[in-house]
């Protein structure tokens, strides 16, 4: 009993430091890197240990995970509203049709139930989901950039609030530009971050327009290479007439290796969703498409740099928010 309340006492002396050093970090308002380096040691290191382990037995799980950080940050900030589960009197995020896709909650599950174990009460899951994306980015070839931490919860999650927050498949140049420019990123960092593509799957129901139904005839999308249009149409049977929704490589060359290929096939004329093809009809987002072609590591570069800044976005810090300990419950 002595022990056990030795323990709570030291459980409860963490969380009051957790406080402090929060409203510290809330006083100089921005993120640090190594946030974690003395209130939970090891916080890193679990994550990176359970994306690993997942990435390992499905690379795929790569993509899903920069995906979750994407869609988290793009809708109310990087707050780990997009973990939330809908209640019966509200529907969430991740329930919005541009969500239900998404995949890896489970991964952010095993990390958060192991961060609880170690140091109850301290780590976000919007922190959690910010360095999965990048161990799962490093794990398929990314760089192993450092990310900022010391963001917290948001307890609030709607799923009306997706619309014209996340950019539609369909998107034009000028409207990505206006969707991520509300977010703060330029359009250097969109084209930075479209490379994401370069890994993992795409629903068919997010391009067959582009095979069945293009334009006031209703036929293929001209700017696509025919060759690509044909074996996508094989692989996509036209779904006018109902059937099961398949998936397609984003990136049919190398489809789970960070690489930029992603750029290649748009130059190419084999970008899958025309928001990719709409980046090689715009001259200036055109010359940065070409420039990556040419130089991976520049690509490298700008993509971390894009991912710091997105990661930004929006976030809570210092006492505003929470710390979540089940990142699909409100606390």
């Amino acid at each position: 009993m002595e022990a056990r309340g030795s323990r709570e006492r030291a459980a409860r002396l963490l969380r009051l430091w957790v406080v402090v050093m929060a409203a510290a970090a809330g006083a100089r308002a921005q993120l640090q890197v190594g946030f974690y380096d003395m209130l939970c040691p090891a916080a890193e290191i679990i994550v990176q240990e359970e994306v690993s382990k997942a990435v390992s037995g499905n690379p795929g799980v790569a993509a899903s995970l920069v995906r979750l950080h994407f869609h988290d940050c793009f809708v109310r900030g990087c707050d780990a509203s997009v973990l939330l589960d809908s209640t019966p009197g509200n529907q969430a995020e991740k329930d919005a049709s541009p969500n239900t896709s998404l995949r890896g909650f489970e991964v952010i599950d095993s990390a958060k139930t192991r961060l609880e174990q170690a140091c109850y009460g301290v780590v976000s899951c919007a922190d959690v989901l910010a360095f999965a994306a990048r161990d799962a980015l490093a794990l398929v070839g990314g760089n192993a950039y450092q990310v900022p931490s010391g963001r917290r919860d948001g307890n609030v999650s709607v799923a009306q609030e997706t619309s014209g927050n996340l950019p539609p498949p369909t998107a034009s140049v000028s409207q990505l530009n206006q969707i991520f420019g509300s977010k703060g990123l330029t359009q250097a960092d969109m084209v930075a971050l479209s490379g994401a593509h370069t890994i993992g799957n795409a629903h068919c129901s997010s391009f067959d327009s582009r095979l069945y139904a293009y334009g006031p005839n209703a036929g293929q999308d001209p700017s696509m290479d025919p060759s690509y249009l044909a074996a996508l149409t094989q692989q996509c049977p036209n779904q006018s007439g109902g059937g099961p929704d398949g998936t397609v490589a984003m990136d049919p060359v190398t489809p789970t290796a960070f690489d930029t290929n992603y750029y290649a096939s748009i130059v190419a004329k084999r970008g899958l969703l025309a928001s990719d093809q709409a980046l090689l009809a715009d001259p200036t987002t055109a010359a940065q498409v070409v420039a990556y072609t040419n130089s991976p590591d520049t690509f490298q570069a700008d993509f971390a740099a894009a991912m710091v800044k997105m990661g930004a976005i929006g976030v809570l810090t210092g006492t505003a928010g929470t710390i979540r300990t089940n990142c699909r419950v409100a606390s």
